[in-house]
């Protein structure tokens, strides 16, 4: 494959993913309470658990976007 358009897909990819992210840190700012009345049902969570998990899944998510998406678009793009 073209390095060029790797580059490009992983571009792309990254792109769908922080909109995803984005998506889901508005889905958990809007429907804050909604969420965590589910979740205190369903696993018995307090709101401070539920804010941190959140917290550490928002984190993990950007930190995979850009280990896995970003990093390597960037060491490709100066490569070539």
């Amino acid at each position: 494959m073209n390095p060029e358009r790797l580059v490009s897909f992983l571009m792309w990819c990254a792109a769908t993913n922080y909109g995803l992210l984005l998506l889901a840190f508005l889905a958990s700012t809007w429907l804050r309470a909604p969420m965590q009345r589910l979740h205190q049902r369903w696993f018995c969570l307090t709101n401070a658990q539920i804010d941190a998990l959140l917290y550490a899944f928002f984190g993990f998510y950007k930190l995979a976007i850009w280990f896995f998406l970003l990093v390597p678009a960037l060491v490709l793009w100066c490569l070539s």
